[in-house]
Formats: structure tokens, C-alpha cells, sequence
């Protein structure tokens, strides 16, 4: 099979170097940021052929057309390429079972990049053995995301502050009522449940608006702008003192419905709820019930637990509910940063030192 690799470049041409790492596009990945990760670790080649992937429809689109269809004899060149590298930008196809397929037939593949920051649940769903878990380290790019979706996470939380549903409501009906108080943010506490890399830039951007900022730890680390650290297993004590709760948790079986009943019952009335982590922390029911009682003002949502959002889901149309469809994330940048994320994570592999977001294969986040 001959390898599309692009235009000529004459600094490859003219090296006698060999690439101490094979890493195989599996997914869409432009020409010169294939590039670019060639240029920031020399030592990697990157092996692509850009008319065997599926072409994105816009921006960070990984998986591509699913109108895309590959030829029995396409589809075989692209497992034959897959096959073939010591290392993978993204999950075929983001794909779990291609994945699968590919571990199998590939004993050399020794690193998987997923494009997903939540990508742990893709390698979960690829059921593989321990053996092949053990081998393989499998990061993601969790910590990319982290400025888009901690701006959508103060959006939120102002939104609700600033009481957006009643705004729009006298704006349509062209009441003018008499002034009221909105809530200042300088004058809240705003509590982030799950200070990774989404949590981390969270705290950071409410910090810098004033607002005290505590949130949920495991380890106990500090982080930058956070007043206070919560163990998890406070959670429940917590919400009660805070105005405003920032779900950034991954979606695993310890985090399934982590706020739901019990935690909701007990947040200080009149809370504001965003969530930007996995839709499967939320428990919607409860959501919905604490929205209804009042005691949640405001939800931002951008990840839910079925996605696409069911049409009948009474998210789509409470007033109190802003309903974003897994978009906060989405930036034209998004794929550089990706692909500069995986050229720093190459260099850390090939001088033996740890990556960035690896996947715990227990939990897989």
C-alpha cells in the first residue's frame, strides 16, 4: 500500500534520520498540523493518508461524515495502516470497537491518544483484556477544553445571577417592571465539584471575577484561586452554603448521578447549577424536581445524559433550563491544541517520562 503523506517535504527528503516513533493519523487530521507534530518532536513521523479518513464537517469533527464510506479495499489499506503504529492520534474512526480491532491485530501499538477529553468511557467501551490494558498507555485531552468550557461554565452561572430567563420573559412581552436586585458575583460562593483540568481553569476565571471559589478534592492538592478544599464525601454539607455549583466530573460508575436526590435536597435554596463535565453526574429527574420546587434557580447544561437530548425531555422547554447541545467545548483552535498536546505528550514518551491526562483502566477516566 503507498502511504499519502502529502506534499514533498524537502527537509525529510534530505535526512537520513529514522523515526524512533510511528504514529498513525486515525482519525482526520489536517496536513499541517501533522505536520506541526512532526516539527515539535522530530523523532515522530506521523503516517496519514488524508483520503481514508472520514473528512470533518466543521471543526474538531473526529469522527467525521458518517456519508463517508470507505471500499472494501479502502477499508482494508486503513486497518493495514492502523496496524502498522506504534502509536494512534485518536481511536479509529472514534470508534470502540475498531479500536478493539485493532489492539488485537497490532502486538506494537503501545500508545493511544483519544481527541475526546472524556475518553476514557470510549476505551471502557472497547472491552479490552487486562493484558492489552496493561500494555497500551491510553491518555486524553482532557485539559484542552478547559478555557471554552470554564467560560461557558461563568456564562452560566451569570446567566442565572443576573436572572436571564426573567430578562428575556419582560423583554418579549415588553414589560418595563419596576427595578429589581440581581445577584453580583463578586458576592457569591461558587463551588466546583471536580477540580481537574476543567475544574482547575474554572476556578481560576471565577476567582479572577471575585467570587470565593471552593471546590471537591480527592487528593487534597491546592489549586490556584480555590478559598477552600471539599472531600467529596462532604458534598452533600457543602452545596448548603454555596450560591452557585459547577459540575465538571467525568462520567463513571463512581460519579453516576453523584448529584442527584440527596445532594440537590440539600443545596441552599435558590442555587445555580452548570454542568460541563458528563451528563451521566446529573441526575436529570432530580434536576428537574429542584427546578420545579425552586430550589434551583438556574441550570446551564451543556452535557446530558442521553445524547442527543430526547425531543420529549422536559429540559428543552422549562424556563428555568438553558439547554447548550455539547457545543461549549467546540473552538476553531481545538485541533491545534490537540495535536500540540500530543507532540508534547510524544517527547514525554520517547524520554520516558509521564504523559498528560492518562486514562486510569479501573475507573477509565
Amino acid at each position: 500500500m503507498t502511504e499519502s503523506l502529502g506534499p514533498a517535504r524537502p527537509e525529510a527528503a534530505a535526512s537520513s534520520r529514522t523515526p524512533e516513533l510511528r504514529v498513525v493519523a486515525a482519525v482526520p487530521l489536517r496536513e499541517d498540523l501533522c505536520r506541526l507534530i512532526e516539527t515539535l518532536e522530530p523523532r515522530v513521523e506521523v503516517v496519514r493518508d488524508h483520503s481514508l479518513v472520514h473528512p470533518m464537517r466543521g471543526p474538531a469533527d473526529w469522527s467525521g461524515d458518517p456519508a463517508h464510506v470507505r471500499t472494501p479495499d479502502e477499508q482494508s489499506a486503513f486497518d493495514a495502516l492502523v496496524d502498522s503504529a506504534d502509536a494512534l492520534f485518536g481511536i479509529p474512526d472514534v470508534d470502540p470497537t475498531a479500536l478493539a480491532r485493532t489492539v488485537a491485530a497490532n502486538p506494537r501499538l503501545r500508545w493511544v491518544m483519544t481527541t475526546a477529553a472524556g475518553g476514557g468511557s470510549q476505551i471502557k467501551a472497547a472491552g479490552l483484556d487486562r493484558d492489552a490494558l496493561d500494555r497500551i498507555v491510553f491518555t486524553t485531552s482532557a485539559g484542552v477544553h478547559g478555557g471554552t468550557l470554564a467560560e461557558f461554565a461563568v456564562f452560566g452561572v451569570l446567566a442565572g445571577a443576573k436572572d436571564l430567563p426573567r430578562l428575556q420573559a419582560d423583554q418579549r412581552d415588553r414589560t418595563w417592571p419596576d427595578r429589581w436586585e440581581m445577584r453580583q458575583l463578586d458576592e457569591m460562593t461558587v463551588l466546583v465539584v471536580g477540580l481537574g483540568g476543567i475544574g482547575a481553569e474554572c476556578a481560576r476565571r471565577f476567582n479572577a471575577l471575585g467570587a470565593r471559589v471552593w471546590g471537591t478534592t480527592r487528593s487534597g492538592r491546592p489549586v490556584d484561586g480555590v478559598d477552600r478544599l471539599v472531600p467529596l464525601d462532604d458534598l452533600e454539607s457543602a452545596v448548603a452554603e454555596v450560591d452557585a455549583i459547577v459540575v465538571t466530573l467525568p462520567g463513571t460508575e463512581h460519579t453516576h448521578h453523584l448529584v442527584g436526590e440527596r445532594v440537590l435536597a440539600a443545596v441552599k435554596p435558590g442555587a445555580i447549577v452548570a454542568s460541563i463535565g458528563r451528563g451521566t453526574v446529573v441526575d436529570e429527574a432530580a434536576l428537574l424536581r429542584a427546578l420545579d420546587d425552586g430550589r434551583v434557580a438556574f441550570a446551564a447544561l451543556d452535557v446530558f445524559e442521553f445524547e442527543p437530548l430526547p425531543s420529549d425531555s422536559a429540559l428543552w422547554t422549562h424556563p428555568r433550563v438553558l439547554v447548550s447541545p455539547h457545543t461549549a467545548a467546540l473552538s476553531g483552535k481545538e485541533e491545534e491544541h490537540i495535536a500540540r498536546r500530543f507532540a508534547a505528550d510524544a517527547t514525554r514518551f520517547l524520554d520516558g517520562r509521564a504523559l498528560h491526562a492518562v486514562v486510569d483502566t479501573v475507573e477509565f477516566y
